[in-house]
């Protein structure tokens, strides 16, 4: 697979389905539904998702996708794959809060390898790159900036964790660390702060699928960051799970001295 074409492709996509939200994001009203998870789902996650899919199939006719709105796709088996979250954290896109998120990536062997990020109420969009690394880059491409991790100090960290799912059982498990800054932030931003140094850390107890993270993931190991498991097994998470669900995990940047739960 040419990889320029594929983080171009992605790019694209990303930004028209951003465009489509907004426009369901500026209307005075907006129907909500509960799907069988009882999780929200808008016309915009609806939209987003089918433009998406047919640019990716278009695209790439040989390739896996997996998304997160069309169940048909969760028992694709592959090597490599697409997976998407068309519209990621639609409880703030609800509530008129900027923290969702466009999210599409591409996974390899069980790791995301490319990835994009973008912000649309923000206007911020952050990417792998074909070559190595990754960057913030101005929605309308007149601009872009290499981004990368920061050397944190375990004395005086900075944690990011989230608006609609913070628990006890997250704030007890920040409680051993020492904490100079404290982020919140929605969706799968959380994993592009600490990608863009804006954050040390974010640690997440509490139920994700992989659409949710992959290609936030991908974005941080891109700007030298790790996402680990911290289900007792240790290591990187991994993607192509049976049933798609994340275990805990700790995604930050290296020094960080990660507690156990």
């Amino acid at each position: 697979m040419d990889r320029e074409h594929a983080v171009e492709t992605m790019t694209r996509l990303a930004l028209e389905a951003g465009e489509l939200i907004l426009e369901i994001y500026r209307r005075e009203e907006m129907e909500v539904r509960a799907k069988d998870d009882a999780s929200p789902v808008t016309e915009a996650d609806e939209r987003a998702d089918a433009h998406i899919a047919a640019g990716l199939r278009g695209a790439f006719p040989g390739v896996a996708l997996v998304t997160e709105e069309q169940a048909d796709t969760h028992g694709a088996a592959a090597d490599r794959f697409f997976i998407v979250d068309p519209l990621d954290g639609t409880k703030e896109f609800v509530q008129r809060r900027g923290d969702f998120t466009v999210n599409i990536a591409l996974v390899e062997d069980g790791a995301p390898v490319l990835g994009v990020v973008y912000a649309p109420a923000k206007g911020r969009l952050f990417r792998t790159l074909a070559g190595g690394g990754a960057e913030e880059r101005a929605p309308d491409g007149m601009s872009a900036r290499p981004i990368g991790v920061s050397t944190p100090d375990n004395r005086a960290l900075r944690v990011v964790a989230s608006k609609s799912h913070r628990d006890a059982a997250t704030d007890e498990y920040i409680a051993k660390y020492a904490v100079a800054d404290f982020l919140s932030a929605g969706s799968s931003l959380k994993f592009c702060l600490v990608a863009a140094g804006e954050a040390d850390v974010y640690p997440r107890l509490g139920r994700t699928m992989e659409w949710d993270t992959a290609a936030g993931h991908a974005v941080l190991a891109a700007a030298g960051g790790e996402v680990d498991r911290l289900d007792g097994t240790g290591g990187p998470l991994r993607y192509g799970k049976p049933g798609w669900e994340n275990p805990f995990f700790a995604a930050y940047a290296p020094g960080v001295a990660v507690k156990p739960l």
